[in-house]
């Protein structure tokens, strides 16, 4: 994991708030998940949509684990910025292979 948290430190092409954002994704563990409001209130964010902006412009996924990040209400909603489809499945499968 140090080399991803090295390229995300490093990176000058994410935001602030998305470099804020992937650094606390990357301290869920593998085989865990957390919604976008708590991952919103780890980094200070009142907005969990905003969390999920930044998530959908996530350069490093799946390296930045953002298939660990779900809805409140426990659904998966979406993936590399689709609800649907092809992504919302490949999401359920890095799900299942960490578990």
């Amino acid at each position: 994991m140090g080399d991803i948290r090295d390229k995300v430190l490093t990176s000058t092409t994410i935001t602030p708030f998305q470099r804020r954002v992937y650094l606390a994704l990357l301290e869920v563990p593998a085989g865990e998940t957390i919604t976008y409001g708590e991952l919103a209130r780890r980094i200070g964010c009142r907005s969990a949509q905003a969390v999920g902006q930044a998530l959908k412009r996530n350069p490093y996924a799946p390296d930045v684990p953002c298939h660990r990040v779900i809805a409140a209400d426990g659904s998966l909603c979406g993936y590399n910025g689709r609800r649907d489809g092809d992504e919302l499945e490949r999401k359920r499968q890095l799900l299942n292979s960490e578990r």
